[in-house]
């Protein structure tokens, strides 16, 4: 039986490309969009054209109708949903000083980057636990170093890095819960930041222990007949 992600955020950047990644691997695909409706019909072509069966969802997820329609929407179309992409980030206008943020933006960064990827979580979580899948954050080294373009932005990654944590326990044994860090992606703009000989990944301790760094190490689950 094929599986299913939905991968929120999907139409552009590194949501596009997860969409068209997953696709390749045989995944059947959810590409949800907020308001780059063009660019999302085309990953969703890409995806479809690398052998997936897809669907465009248009949905804010900052908004948990618009989470649990979409999750519905997938488990309506495949039965099932095995894997969750939270990819779906905002952040705040460029220029501004931390003390010139008001209130509004604050909130609507956290309302995208934080309340809604916990809310399509908790949409999620029954259909990733019948399949034992998994949910995968894209969130920032904002979150881990307290750099980034923006107060808000930088406190909505701390934010979704603990809740990952958090999730990943309540979640065990069936569901994996991780979150990615990466600073500047390579784009365009990686180059001109960095340099064009720059190394993506240096100086990490990446823990691979099976989640024994939460504590405690959870049961292994009975995979479904």
């Amino acid at each position: 039986m094929r599986r299913s992600v939905l991968i929120t955020g999907s139409g552009t950047g590194v949501g596009a490309a997860a969409a068209l990644a997953f696709a390749r691997r045989g995944y059947d695909v959810l590409v949800n969009y907020s308001a780059s409706e063009e660019e999302a019909r085309e990953s969703e072509r890409a995806c479809r054209e690398a052998g997936a069966d897809t669907l465009l969802v248009r949905g804010d997820v900052s908004r948990d109708a618009d989470c649990r329609g979409m999750v519905a929407e997938a488990v309506r179309r495949w039965g099932r949903l095995d894997v969750l992409v939270n990819n779906a980030g905002v952040g705040a206008p460029p220029g501004l000083g931390w003390d010139e943020i008001d209130p509004a933006t604050f909130q609507r960064v956290d309302a995208v980057n934080v309340v809604g990827a916990f809310q399509m979580v908790r949409a999620a979580a029954p259909h990733l636990r019948a399949a034992h899948g998994a949910v995968v954050s894209v969130s920032s080294i904002a979150g881990a170093l307290g750099i980034g373009s923006s107060i808000p932005y930088v406190a909505s990654k701390g934010a979704l890095n603990a809740m990952t944590l958090y999730l990943a326990r309540s979640l065990a044994p069936e569901v994996r819960v991780n979150a990615v860090c990466p600073g500047l992606i390579t784009t365009r703009w990686f180059p001109r930041s960095i340099g064009d000989g720059a190394r993506t990944v240096t100086g990490e301790l990446l823990l691979l222990d099976s989640g024994k760094h939460l504590g405690t190490t959870p049961p292994i689950p009975a995979r479904p007949a």
